[in-house]
C-alpha cells in the first residue's frame, strides 16, 4: 500500500488536543484512523483505493461516513452519534466548522462515536474471569432478530449466488498468496473447490429462500463491545454491499470462527445454540463450516493488510487464523452422532443438554422451542392467553416432525446432535432411531432421572420464574407420570443413565456419548 499523507490526521489530533486539554490517542487500521478523546472517538477514512474499497474522493468518504452511521445504528444506536464535517485546510482543520463555514465545502468528514475502553471489547472480555457467558446468549437473540428483520436479496440479485460465494473465497486465497506468499494455501484452495461443488445446491436453496440479507459483515470479537451491560456489534461493513449482503450463516460464522480461533470453542457452540433457538435456521448448518474457513482467511488477510504489515503470516493479536482455517477444514465436530433425551419435566434434561452443547461442540434441538416456533411464538413467549392450543396431539406430531427434519440437516452437516425433548412415547424414540440408522450414525439416549420431590420442586420453581421455554406445570408432570412408556431392554442398553438430584459430571457424560459412538462405528 502506498504511503498516505498524514498531515490532516496530525492536524486534527492537535485540534482535538487543544479542545480537550489532553493528549489524543490514535488507532490506525488499513482503511481508517480513529482519534480518541477522553469521551469521544472520531473516525477519519483514509483516501485509499483498494480492490475492496474506494475512499479516494471527499464525496466518497462523506457517502460512506453516512452509510456507516446508518448501518451501525441498527446494532448500536447509542454508540454512533453522527457524521461531523471538517472545514478549513489540511494544515488547519476545523471540526464541525464555526458558523462561517456553512457556505464552504468540507474538506473531509468524521464519524463521531462514544468512546469505550479496550477492556470492553469482546476479545478483551473473553480473557476476564468475570466474563458472563449469558451476555452471548442475549446477543445471539438480538442478532437473530436483526437478521429476521433485515432486507432480503433474492434472484436475480447476485448476493448469495453460489458462484459468487466460491469466487469470493478464491479471491481471498489469491490475495493472501499475492500479498505475502503464505505457503499453506494449496490445500485450502483445493478444499474450497471441492466444497463449492458439494454445497452448490445448498447455497442455491438458501439464496432462493431469502437467507442472503443485509447483515453486519464483519462480526468478529474485535467488533463487539460490552456497553450498558450488553454486547453490541459495531463497525459493520459499509463500503461494499457484496460484503454485507450475505447469507446470515456467514455472519454467524465470523463470530463462531473467531471464538474457536481464540480457544473458546465452548462459547462458539453456546452462541450458535442460542442463535439457532431464536432463528430456527438449522437448514443453514451444512454451509457453516465453509463460511468459518472463509472468515478465517478474511481475518488472516486483514492482518496482512494492517499498518506496517505487522502480521505477514496471517496472525493477528496472537491468533493464528491460517492455522484456524486448516483446523476447521478437518472434522472438528468429532463425527456426526445423535443423542435423544428421555425424562420427565424437571429431570434436568435441558440443563444437561445445554452444557453438553459446549462440551461436545454439539447442536441442540429443543421441543419446547420448536413447538412454539410452529405457532409463531418466541422461545420465552407464553402460549396462555394467545387463543391457541399448542399442546394438541396434532401440534405434538408437527413438533416431532420439525425436530426430525432439523436433526437430519444437522447430522448431514457432520454435527453431533442433541434432541432435547421428554421422549416419553416409544414411537417418538423409534422415529429418531430410524433416522440415525438411515444416516449411519449412532443413537444414544440420555436418560435423566430425579426423585418425585425434586421433579415437583423444579417444575414449580420454573413456572414461578417464567424464564424458560418450557411451560410444563405440575398438572403436565402428573400426566407424564401416568402415560410414560419406559425404555425397553434394547433402549436401556444404549442409554446413558444420569441421576440429577445432585451434581452431574457433564464431561463424563460427553465422554460416554463419544465412546458409545465409537463402539457403534
Amino acid at each position: 500500500m502506498e504511503r498516505i499523507d498524514t498531515t490532516l490526521v496530525t492536524a486534527l489530533r492537535e485540534r482535538l488536543r487543544q479542545v480537550s486539554g489532553t493528549e489524543i490517542e490514535t488507532v490506525e487500521t488499513h482503511i481508517s484512523w480513529v482519534l480518541l478523546t477522553p469521551a469521544l472517538a472520531y473516525k477519519l477514512k483514509k483516501p485509499v483505493h483498494l480492490p475492496f474499497v474506494d475512499f479516494s474522493s471527499v464525496a466518497a468518504r462523506e457517502h460512506f461516513c453516512n452509510e456507516e452511521l446508518r448501518l451501525n445504528r441498527r446494532f448500536a444506536p447509542s454508540l454512533y452519534l453522527g457524521v461531523v464535517p471538517v472545514y478549513g485546510t489540511v494544515d488547519a482543520p476545523r471540526i464541525g466548522g464555526d458558523g462561517k463555514d456553512e457556505t464552504s465545502e468540507p474538506i473531509d468528514h468524521l464519524v463521531c462515536m462514544r468512546r469505550f475502553p479496550e477492556s470492553a471489547v469482546l476479545r478483551s472480555q473473553l480473557r476476564a474471569p468475570s466474563f458472563d457467558p449469558a451476555l452471548l446468549d442475549r446477543f445471539a437473540q438480538r442478532l437473530a432478530a436483526s437478521h429476521a428483520s433485515a432486507g432480503r436479496a433474492t434472484p436475480p440479485s447476485p448476493f448469495g449466488d453460489p458462484g459468487q460465494i466460491a469466487l469470493a473465497a478464491t479471491r481471498i486465497v489469491a490475495q493472501l498468496r499475492a500479498q505475502v506468499g503464505i505457503p499453506r494455501l494449496e490445500p485450502v484452495q483445493q478444499w474450497i473447490d471441492d466444497k463449492a461443488c458439494e454445497l452448490r445446491m445448498a447455497w442455491f436453496a438458501r439464496q432462493q429462500g431469502g437467507a442472503a440479507r443485509e447483515c453486519h459483515g464483519d462480526l468478529h470479537t474485535a467488533n463487539i463491545v460490552c456497553l450498558d451491560a450488553e454486547l453490541v456489534a459495531f463497525d459493520c461493513i459499509e463500503f461494499d454491499p457484496a460484503l454485507r449482503w450475505i447469507d446470515v450463516m456467514s455472519d454467524v460464522a465470523f463470530l463462531t470462527m473467531d471464538l474457536k480461533a481464540r480457544g473458546r470453542r465452548d462459547l462458539a457452540f453456546r452462541f450458535l445454540d442460542a442463535w439457532l433457538q431464536h432463528s430456527g435456521d438449522y437448514e443453514g448448518l451444512p454451509v457453516l463450516v465453509f463460511y468459518e474457513v472463509y472468515r478465517s482467511l478474511v481475518r488472516g488477510l486483514a492482518s496482512c493488510l494492517g499498518p506496517g504489515h505487522e502480521a505477514p503470516d496471517g496472525t493477528a493479536g496472537g491468533v493464528d487464523y491460517m492455522a484456524c482455517a486448516h483446523e476447521l477444514m478437518r472434522d472438528t465436530h468429532g463425527g456426526a452422532r445423535l443423542m435423544i433425551t428421555h425424562g420427565f419435566s424437571g429431570s434436568g434434561k435441558s440443563s444437561i443438554a445445554s452444557q453438553l452443547v459446549q462440551f461436545a461442540g454439539a447442536v441442540r434441538i429443543r421441543s419446547d422451542v420448536e413447538r412454539k416456533r410452529l405457532f409463531g411464538l418466541g422461545p420465552l413467549a407464553r402460549s396462555a392467553g394467545q387463543g391457541i392450543d399448542i399442546y394438541t396431539p396434532e401440534a405434538t406430531r408437527r413438533t416431532f416432525d420439525r425436530m426430525w427434519a432439523c436433526a437430519r440437516s444437522a447430522l448431514l452437516a457432520g454435527c453431533p446432535v442433541i434432541v432435547d425433548a421428554a421422549f416419553l412415547r416409544r414411537g417418538e424414540r423409534r422415529n429418531f432411531e430410524r433416522l440415525a440408522a438411515e444416516l449411519g450414525v449412532s443413537c444414544s439416549i440420555l436418560d435423566c432421572r430425579a426423585s418425585d420431590a425434586v421433579l415437583r420442586h423444579r417444575v414449580a420453581q420454573r413456572c414461578a420464574h417464567g424464564d424458560d421455554a418450557s411451560e410444563a406445570d405440575l398438572q403436565v408432570l402428573d400426566r407424564q407420570l401416568a402415560y410414560h412408556e419406559p425404555l425397553d431392554d434394547g433402549e436401556s442398553a444404549r442409554a446413558i443413565e444420569v441421576f440429577t438430584d445432585g451434581a452431574v459430571d457433564v464431561a463424563s457424560i460427553e465422554s460416554r456419548w463419544r465412546d458409545a459412538a465409537a463402539k457403534s462405528a
